[in-house]
Parts: structure tokens; C-alpha cells; sequence
């Protein structure tokens, strides 16, 4: 399997944008468990993305793609209320909806293709 790196690259830089947006969250109540959620669904689409270039069967790399889409789709959902709710930074979320989205796309295709 060859990994493609722009999309490892771009991955990382979500996981480490999300971060850094929710941040700009206050802790309370409300989001402490959405901020948390949020965190480990953002870090798992990179980290099954690249599990899923170190297996040598096309069953086992899809399986870990299809880890990896499942989670940036939580990704996208939980962006989402924290966009609809306006909490944080609102600029940087809304980013962050967008290029979920275009993740989500990009692995639905790779999964497609394998």
C-alpha cells in the first residue's frame, strides 16, 4: 500500500486545528464531554488513516479507511454543534466544518476505490 502523504499531512493538521479551536471553548457543563468527544474522533481519522497504510491486505486497509471516515463523519457532526451553538472561536470553526467535509469526501472516495 502506498501511503499518500498530503492527506497523512492533512489529517495531522486537522487533529492539531481542533485542538487548538476548542481551545478557544470554554470549559463548563455543557461542552467538557463534547470537547472530549470531539478531541479523540479528530485524532482517531489520522490515526486509523495511517494504521490503514501499514496493513498489507486491501481488506484490512479498507477497514481501517472505513474506521477513519466513521470518525471524521463524528468529527463533522460534533464541529457542527459547536458552529450552531457559537461557542469558541466561531471563524475557526467554521473552518473546521468545511475541511471535515472535504475529509469526509476524500475517504469515502478511497474507500470507494479499494
Amino acid at each position: 500500500m502506498s501511503k499518500t502523504p498530503d492527506l497523512s499531512e492533512r489529517l495531522l493538521e486537522f487533529t492539531v486545528n481542533v485542538i487548538l479551536y476548542l481551545r478557544t471553548v470554554k470549559t463548563n457543563d455543557e461542552t467538557k464531554d463534547l470537547k472530549r468527544q470531539l478531541t479523540r474522533s479528530s485524532a482517531s481519522v489520522g490515526a486509523n488513516y495511517e494504521e490503514a497504510q501499514g496493513y498489507l491486505s486491501k481488506p484490512d486497509s479498507r477497514l481501517k479507511i472505513g474506521i477513519a471516515l466513521k470518525e471524521i463523519k463524528e468529527s463533522h457532526y460534533f464541529l457542527k454543534i459547536f458552529h450552531r451553538l457559537r461557542l469558541g472561536n466561531i471563524i475557526q470553526c467554521a473552518g473546521l466544518v468545511q475541511e471535515s467535509l472535504e475529509l469526509k469526501l476524500i475517504l469515502n472516495i478511497l474507500i470507494s476505490s479499494r
